[in-house]
C-alpha cells in the first residue's frame, strides 16, 4: 500500500488502523505481498476514509503484504522485524516496522466448471466449504463459474451458506475452458467491494480454449488491480496428449497469480483440494505487512519492482506482490 503526502488516506482495520501515531493505512496502495498471505495492494497512492475523522498523512510510506509458510504450506507467525530485508530493484530500503493484522477480507471464488472438471466436482466443492470455514464476521464473498463462458454465479454477500447453497445448482459440467475471461469478469467484479483487502480463490485443471481476453491484456489487468489470486490447479501425472493451449495451464496459472503476490498450487490428486484450500484460507489470515519510505520518491508513473528477503534462518517460503506504479 502507498500513501502520499498531502493526500488523505482512510484507516485500515486492526494495526493498520494507526501507524507511528497520525498515519492511516491503505490497504490499496503501494504493496508487495509476499509469504504468510494475503494481498494488500494499491496500485496508486490511495486514500481511504478514517473510521471517526480524516487523517492528513505527511509521509510517504509503501506497505508490503508478505506470506510466510513452511514446506507444508502452513502460515508461520511470530517472525522478528528484523529478519526482513526489503529492496526496490537493487536499493534496499530501510523497513520501518513490521506488523500483522487480520482485518476482512472481500474474496472471490472462481470454479471451473468446464466437461473436464466433472470428475473433480465432490472435491472442488468440498475445497470451496473448507475455505470458506476460515471467514470472518466482515468478509464478503462472490461466486464466479466458467466453462464456454463465464457467469457471475453469487454476487458479492456477506452469508457464506448463500455461496455453499450455490455449489449444488452449478448446472451441468461441460464445454470449454474460458478461464481468462473468468479471471477478469472475477477482477471487474471487485470494484464493488467494500473491504480493502481483496482476494480471489481460482480452482481450475489449468489451460484456456475460449477466452476473448488473451493472456497479455488479462496479466497487464492483473499488475494494475489490488487483488490477490491464489490458484490451485488440479493436474494429472504423467504425460498426457492434450492440446497446446491446456499443455500451458499450469504456467498459466503460475504466471497470473504471482503477478499479484498469490500463489498457483499445483494438485495431482483431487482428494488433496480441501486440506489445501482450507491452508489458502489461513494464509489469507497469516501475513505480515512490513511498512518503509522509499529512497526513490519521484511520481514518475514507472513500474518499481520490489524483493523481499528473510535473514538466514530455516527455509520458509515468501509471496509478496513483485511491484507497484509509482505515481
Amino acid at each position: 500500500m502507498f500513501v502520499k503526502t498531502g493526500h488523505r488516506a482512510p484507516a485500515l482495520t486492526g494495526a493498520l488502523a494507526i501507524f507511528a501515531g497520525a498515519l492511516t493505512l491503505v490497504n490499496a496502495a503501494r504493496v508487495t505481498a509476499a509469504t504468510m498471505e494475503e494481498p494488500q495492494v494499491s496500485i496508486q497512492p490511495r486514500v481511504t476514509r478514517a473510521t471517526h475523522s480524516d487523517i492528513r498523512v505527511d509521509t510517504n510510506l509503501v506497505l508490503i503484504a508478505v506470506s510466510v509458510t513452511d514446506r507444508e504450506n502452513q502460515p508461520v507467525v511470530g517472525l522478528a522485524s528484523d529478519r526482513f530485508r526489503v529492496f526496490e530493484g537493487k536499493t534496499e530500503q530501510r523497513v520501518r516496522q513490521v506488523f500483522r493484522e487480520d482485518a476482512p477480507v472481500s474474496v472471490g471464488i472462481v470454479l471451473d466448471t468446464s466437461g473436464s472438471m466433472k470428475r473433480n466436482l465432490p472435491k472442488e466443492r468440498e475445497a470451496v466449504v473448507e475455505f470458506l470455514k476460515n471467514a470472518n464476521p466482515d468478509d464478503e464473498f462472490f461466486l464466479v463459474s466458467f466453462n464456454n463462458t463465464s457467469e457471475l454465479a453469487v454476487p458479492f454477500t456477506a452469508d457464506s451458506d448463500v455461496i455453499q447453497s450455490r455449489l449444488n445448482n452449478l448446472g451441468e459440467y461441460k464445454g470449454k475452458t474460458a478461464l481468462l475471461d473468468a479471471t477478469y469478469l472475477a477482477l471487474h467484479h471487485m470494484k464493488d467491494a467494500r473491504n480493502p483487502r481483496k482476494a480471489l480463490l481460482v480452482i481450475s485443471d489449468g489451460g484456456d480454449n475460449h477466452s476473448r481476453y488473451s493472456e497479455a491484456e488479462i496479466r497487464r489487468f492483473v499488475r494494475e488491480s489490488d487483488v490477490w489470486i491464489y490458484a490451485i490447479g488440479i493436474y494429472a501425472e504423467g504425460p498426457q496428449m492434450l492440446p497446446e493451449e491446456e499443455r500451458g495451464g499450469e504456467k498459466l496459472l503460475t504466471d497470473i497469480a504471482e503477478e499479484t503476490g498469490g500463489r498457483q498450487f499445483p494438485v495431482y490428486d483431487a482428494r488433496e483440494l480441501p486440506s489445501l484450500a482450507a491452508k489458502i484460507g489461513l494464509q489469507l489470515r497469516n501475513q505480515y505487512v512490513l511498512a518503509y519510505s522509499p529512497v526513490k520518491t519521484e511520481d514518475d508513473g514507472k513500474y518499481r519492482r520490489v524483493q523481499v528477503k528473510l535473514m538466514e534462518g530455516r527455509a520458509l517460503r515468501l509471496s509478496w506482490r513483485p511491484g507497484y506504479y509509482a505515481r
